[in-house]
């Protein structure tokens, strides 16, 4: 079977298309505001570029890491590892490539949205262009002196996209170096919308081509795993919750909202210190973890732990710090 249908089509479910309105709505107004408030071309040779391609790059390269870092696809893919029952079987390599491909694929076109917003957003504005290229406008387009030298007609032209600095006689070359530039921006930023919406009607198509599955099949599929991911989300926070308040009822002798609280438990001070600090995950066996120094000191009877076994251990690494019960 070729493992596109993996994909689910997400990118183009209902609440996934809503999602990507949103967060393109919002990338375009985040880069209205961005623009009013921060940039202000340097006018300057050497500088303009510099300046004008950060604009345009850094929030763009920040926007796709940001995009990433909030797929839990991403985290699933990177800390996700192989089954003991696959491991006694034969591995398809093949098959297992292609499905990491497809799952990066979609992790990228989801996280794709916002930054080529952006791009296409500054292209049609064409500000950030017209200040990136100003000084490397050829000379024909506005009738130079030919009797200035090589840098000084850049110097010239890099002052272009600041008004304030062009001398009277340059003002109507000024403004059609301008119009040039922006034509060519918006021009750029239509072909940028174009090819995206083109490659992903097509990659669409593709994938439905090669699917499996028929379209009302589809659905049924989509619909379930949905539905699955919500009950096992709200499993796992009731199943976590139970979890624990059996570790904080051992430790109080009551866990919150219980009715008719007859006695509590007075922890001792072995026991206060051996819950608190730096919280780790602690590999107990093959197959179990000790989640919290709480579920640690739950597990064990402290009246018999001597000062030693406080030790870190070389079982214990790393999880999360500065978390203190």
């Amino acid at each position: 079977l070729f493992p596109g249908y993996i994909l689910n089509f997400k990118f183009f479910s209902k609440e996934v298309v809503i999602a990507n309105a949103v967060i393109a709505i919002l990338t375009i107004g985040g880069q209205q505001l961005f623009s009013f408030f921060t940039f202000s071309c340097p006018c300057h040779v050497g500088q303009n570029l510099i300046y004008g391609l950060a604009f345009l790059g850094v929030p763009a390269l920040i926007l796709l890491v940001v995009g990433y870092a909030l797929n839990n696809q991403t985290w699933r893919l990177v800390t996700g590892k192989r089954s003991p029952l696959e491991e006694t079987a034969t591995p398809n390599r093949l098959l297992q490539c292609k499905l990491v491909c497809f799952v990066l694929c979609s992790i990228t076109g989801r996280a794709l949205v916002a930054p080529v917003t952006w791009l296409a957003v500054t292209l049609i504005n064409g500000s950030y262009y017209v200040c990136a290229v100003s000084e490397y406008v050829s000379e024909h387009y506005y009738g130079a002196n030919p009797n200035i030298t090589a840098s000084e007609r850049r110097r010239i032209l890099a002052a272009f996209p600041c008004s304030q600095l062009v001398p009277p006689e340059l003002t109507r070359a000024r403004d059609e170096v301008i119009l040039l530039l922006r034509y060519q921006s918006q021009v750029a930023g239509w072909l940028l919308i174009a090819v995206v919406v083109i490659t992903v009607f097509l990659s669409y198509c593709l994938a439905s081509c090669f699917s499996p599955l028929s379209f009302l099949h589809f659905r049924y599929w989509s619909n379930y795993v949905h539905n699955e991911q919500e009950l096992f989300d709200e499993a796992t926070d009731q199943h976590s919750r139970l979890f624990a308040m059996q570790h904080v009822r051992k430790f109080f002798g009551f866990v919150p909202g219980s009715e008719n609280v007859k006695e509590i438990r007075i922890p001792s001070l072995r026991e206060w210190q051996a819950i608190s600090g730096l919280a780790f995950l602690k590999r107990v066996d093959e197959e179990h973890y000790d989640y919290s120094l709480l579920h640690d000191w739950a597990l064990k009877d402290f009246t018999l732990v001597t000062p030693s076994r406080n030790a870190f251990s070389s079982t214990f690494f790393l999880y999360y710090v500065n978390k203190m019960y």
